[in-house]
């Protein structure tokens, strides 16, 4: 693996995630330590500074969130699936609603062309959404503030409904302290974080950093080798750079992008917030999981963020999980075909 060039730039983004993340702990905000260093990045973006992410170190710490999934599934998850079946069916309305709506909006009263828009609309990975919106020719830059304002607001949204609405306390610490846990466990989800990243890389698979280590993870906890999710202390890293990646996606923006790309952004999270809650209560009598975890589940916001939040808030992680794993398939699997008759 190679670690990233300590330069200006990441130094830069590394100050102001820290002074965000120490102002959220001040504040008593919620997720201080992934909300924080998005929020000191985003600002220090707005004021001209120039940053970058972590490079493979950030993907390396991306891979305990993938950890902490895989500890998650048990033999007792497995036999939940045919429960599940129902409300996974659901993903690609879902994404097609979010899609279309979306696309129209974009195409329509943003005025970007129709790659820009298609692009821009799907609610896929970023980095994949980014990839095949460079190369069907779409505008990379506005396909990047868009998606990045999409996971930027609805995860900074959600933290406040589920304290101020549904009671829940996301002050609760995401792991035990790595004192508390045995050695070699938690050496054996280093590796497993690691190994599972490369393999799913070398694979071609989309979100390898966390699709990999989750999967080699689940079968460890299947075989009943990992008993317990990650280290607090990796989980509370994993969160800085998670949200350090999110923040520096606004490096040098300037303000016609910010009139013009990220509040297109923000239109478009009402718009797929909106459709999302629509399905939800639609369907709502036909399924089996609470509202949070159905919310949690739906909400087209970042793989990555919306499971960490589940982590926190002790909602079911499996559930939440299963159904962006389906969403970020779909939309992969459809994407590029679809693209072809909108040219």
């Amino acid at each position: 693996m190679n670690l990233p060039k300590f330069n200006r730039k990441l130094a830069t983004a590394i100050a102001f995630s820290g002074i965000g993340a120490a102002a959220f702990v001040a504040a008593g905000f919620p997720l201080p330590m992934l909300l924080g260093p998005m929020a000191g990045c985003l600002a220090a973006a707005l004021a001209g500074a120039r940053m970058e992410g972590a490079g493979h170190l950030g993907t390396f710490m991306r891979t305990f969130l993938g950890v902490a999934i895989g500890a998650s599934v048990t033999p007792e998850l497995l036999g939940r699936i045919p429960e599940l079946a129902l409300s996974l069916s659901l993903v690609p309305i879902l994404v097609a609603a979010v899609g279309g709506i979306g696309y129209l909006f974009f195409r329509r009263v943003v005025g970007f062309d129709a790659m820009t828009s298609y692009y821009a609309a799907l609610p896929g990975g970023m980095q994949e959404m980014i990839l095949f919106g460079a190369e069907e020719g779409g505008n990379i830059r506005a396909i990047s503030l868009v998606h990045a304002t999409r996971v930027l607001v609805i995860f900074a949204c959600v933290p406040f409904v589920a304290t101020h609405y549904f009671g829940l306390n996301l002050d609760q610490p995401p792991g035990e302290p790595a004192a508390s846990l045995p050695w070699h466990e938690t050496a054996l989800m280093i590796v497993s974080g690691l190994t599972g990243w490369r393999i799913a890389h070398a694979m071609r698979i989309p979100g390898a950093s966390i699709i990999g280590p989750m999967l080699l993870t689940a079968l460890l906890s299947l075989a009943g080798v990992v008993n317990s999710r990650p280290p607090l202390e990796m989980m509370l890293v994993a969160q800085f750079f998670i949200g350090l990646g999110v923040g520096v996606r606004y490096t040098g923006i300037t303000l016609g992008e910010l009139r013009l790309d990220v509040i297109a952004g923000l239109g478009y999270c009402v718009l797929a917030s909106a459709a999302c809650i629509a399905l939800i209560l639609a369907a709502g009598n036909f399924l089996a999981a609470d509202f949070l975890d159905v919310l949690l589940a739906f909400l087209p916001g970042g793989q990555a963020e919306m499971a960490m939040i589940a982590i926190v808030a002790g909602t079911d992680v499996a559930y939440v999980v299963a159904h962006h794993l389906v969403r970020i398939f779909f939309v992969i699997t459809i994407g590029k075909w679809i693209s072809g008759y909108l040219k």
